[in-house]
């Protein structure tokens, strides 16, 4: 049987810069253990020794490797949730030019502070993770595409690649192989759109950061035109354990269609705010017990369970909802990026609609008409109805609004601006009514 304790709470979480977390995946947690020496000691790049077969054993073919991960039921960490071993097997591997791995690190989903914490205390096991991949779909050369606005992240990686170059587990012929993989570090400069694979990769090239048409998908033209992998960091982060460990382990850490663990960046109205790692599938009401509950003499009100994108679910229904992609899909929303944002009684749903509208009008790049004009539409209107000189007619226009921005941009931005108002008048329409009859915030009203 599977020990599952160092997946779960122990009841001893360790607490960094207030965040409180499982020190299975943070095992660096003081700032030292995050070194090449203190990763091997922990048993770090044994699993690129067991697939090039440089621990005794005979090795794992791409194929194998690849089936392994299939196996894992490991889907995409950062948003999408699509099963990893599928996008590795749409790699050709026997494209006879350039082929590239990207990590997209570019973590800047309101709410999210996982993937920087991965990198910053054991980027080695991403590090390690991104190699796997590479030679499971014949890649040779890779980059980390790391958030602007996290640079000390940025320079931590870099001094880990270091680290892993001089020890021999990238290069030109890895620990004696044939295998050849090169990894390198890359920052953006704080745009919230280049979360957006495609925006990535634009960036990347050094052009402006905008997402491109799709199709073509990267699988078949992606950087520099040529097939491109890109997955998120935890993503990269769980394969060295599948690959140890076993794909059939890791699913039954989870649930089926739903394998091993994830971290949850838990924000908002909790008393211990920070990133657990606990297996898919956990209710969502033992997550909110080792976030400490919501604050004392308050009541849950509202939850955002995949970071400010995901619609808000009321509390009636999160608190029976388990933290998986199906059944948060089932409930009316998205695991997302991990991002749970949890609201009590006192907060109001139009001010906090206000905020997410700002942010995306905001951060839209302006390449599609129904983003770059809506956006502004939506914040306008939410801005108009907080401030006391709503109409009635604005809410059903907020609808529309948000009907005509969805689905007919580029990417998802258009999408991440629209789902947010349409939840948020679906499960709290009388407090946008509140609003606009009494000018004045419905919570502040039965304060």
């Amino acid at each position: 049987m599977l020990d599952l304790s160092k997946f779960q709470s122990t009841g001893n979480e360790t607490c960094f810069h207030g965040r409180h977390i499982n020190p299975q995946i943070y095992a660096g947690l003081d700032g030292k253990n995050w070194s090449i020496k203190e990763y091997e000691a922990r048993g770090g790049y044994k699993a690129l020794r067991k697939i090039l077969g440089k621990d005794g054993s005979e090795g794992m073919t791409p194929d194998q490797v690849i089936a392994e991960v299939k196996t894992s039921g490991l889907r995409g960490r950062g948003g999408a949730g699509f099963p990893t071993g599928l996008k590795w097997s749409f790699m050709p591997r026997m494209f006879p030019g350039a082929k590239y791995l990207v990590c997209n690190s570019d973590e800047g989903e309101p709410g999210t502070c996982k993937d920087r914490d991965i990198l910053m205390f054991n980027p080695h096991i991403v590090i390690e993770g991104m190699a796997i991949a590479a030679y499971a779909m014949g890649i040779s050369v890779g980059y980390n595409y790391i958030h602007g606005e996290i640079f000390e992240v940025y320079e931590r990686f870099e001094a880990a690649l270091e680290e892993a170059r001089a020890a021999g587990y990238l290069g030109d012929g890895i620990m004696g192989s044939g295998y050849n993989f090169q990894l390198h570090a890359s920052h953006g400069f704080g745009a919230y759109i280049c979360g957006e694979e495609t925006a990535l990769l634009e960036s990347l090239e050094g052009k402006k950061g905008q997402p491109r048409f799709k199709p073509p998908f990267p699988a078949s033209y992606g950087l520099y035109g040529k097939p491109t992998t890109i997955n998120n960091t935890e993503t990269f982060a769980a394969v060295p354990w599948i690959i140890n460990n076993g794909g059939q382990p890791y699913l039954e850490i989870g649930k089926p269609n739903n394998g091993g663990t994830k971290i949850f960046s838990v924000v908002g109205d909790v008393q211990r705010p920070g990133n657990f790692e606990i297996p898919l599938g956990t209710p969502f009401s033992k997550l909110l017990e080792l976030a400490g509950g919501v604050r004392p003499g308050r009541t849950l009100k509202a939850v955002i369970p995949g970071g400010s994108s995901a619609p808000v679910l009321p509390a009636s229904i999160m608190m029976d909802t388990t933290m998986d992609y199906d059944a948060i899909a089932k409930a009316g929303s998205m695991l997302g990026s991990g991002a749970v944002i949890v609201m009590d009684d006192t907060r109001c749903m139009v001010k906090s609609l206000l905020r997410l509208s700002y942010f995306y009008q905001h951060e839209s790049c302006g390449q599609c008409t129904p983003c770059r004009e809506g956006t502004g539409w939506l914040w306008r209107m939410v801005d108009r109805i907080e401030h006391g000189k709503g109409k009635m007619s604005d809410i059903d226009l907020l609808n529309s609004v948000a009907d005509n921005i969805q689905g007919r941009t580029i990417c998802a931005l258009g999408d991440a601006a629209a789902m947010p108002v349409r939840a948020m008048i679906k499960h709290f329409r009388d407090e946008f009514v509140h609003h606009i009859e009494h000018k004045t915030c419905v919570v502040s009203a039965h304060a």
